[in-house]
């Protein structure tokens, strides 16, 4: 009698930690989101951090930080290499989160590789809404400052370029939105932000670096995406 005793409780408290784990309290609980993931994908040079202020907008506005994601991109491998780890990224992003898309959000440099991605890897399955802040698009007159693999990828007429924009610019059922300022000295000239398919919004006149804080446009990207 005293063994059944114990092997029924064991069976009892088995149960219960069966039901932990599925009921949204066990360790390997997945975290509550309200919206799509965001990833943020940065510019030439840049960095992950390059983001905060922006996270921190988003953050005030709704956004946990389970649902904010930004990562350190190479600046001398190609577009295309950057491209493969966003894929790793988002598929990462979405394992963790339960998520079944993401969004991107990119600037500059970073247009050209989540692009890459959601043409050419599978990206468009994955993503809802895609921004570009800044983006060479249809490349830059000041690509050729550089001689590293990317910038030489965003010179106008690029073969990496005129690949990227063959056929379809937006391709899927992602969304896409671009936003463009006349007063960027970077790039040049400044419908080379604009893609065909996209909402193409141009901003005030703002450098092309205050597109990481700039609280209009910020205002215009979190609707777009929400």
């Amino acid at each position: 009698m005293m063994t059944l005793t114990r092997n029924t409780l064991l069976l009892v408290a088995l149960l219960g930690l069966s039901a932990g784990c599925n009921d949204g309290t066990g360790p390997d609980a997945l975290p509550e989101i309200q919206h799509d993931p965001i990833l943020f994908v940065h510019g030439y040079g840049g960095n992950g951090g390059n983001w905060q202020d922006i996270k921190a907008k988003f953050k005030a506005d709704g956004w946990v930080d389970e649902e904010l994601y930004s990562y350190n991109y190479s600046f001398i491998a190609s577009n295309a290499v950057s491209a493969e780890e966003i894929r790793r990224q988002v598929d990462d992003i979405l394992a963790s989160t339960g998520a079944t898309k993401v969004d991107i959000v990119a600037f500059s440099m970073g247009s050209i590789s989540s692009r890459f991605y959601l043409k050419n890897l599978g990206g468009a399955a994955k993503v809802d809404a895609w921004v570009s802040l800044a983006g060479p698009n249809h490349g830059t007159d000041t690509a050729g400052q550089c001689s590293l693999t990317p910038c030489a990828e965003i010179q106008i007429g690029s073969a990496f370029l005129v690949a990227l924009n063959g056929g379809d610019e937006t391709p899927g059922l992602t969304r896409y939105a671009t936003w463009r300022s006349p007063c960027d000295v970077t790039i040049n000239p400044d419908q080379s932000v604009v893609l065909t398919g996209a909402t193409n919004t141009e901003s005030a006149c703002i450098a092309h670096i205050e597109f990481l804080a700039h609280t209009p446009t910020y205002a215009q990207v979190r609707d777009f995406v929400d």
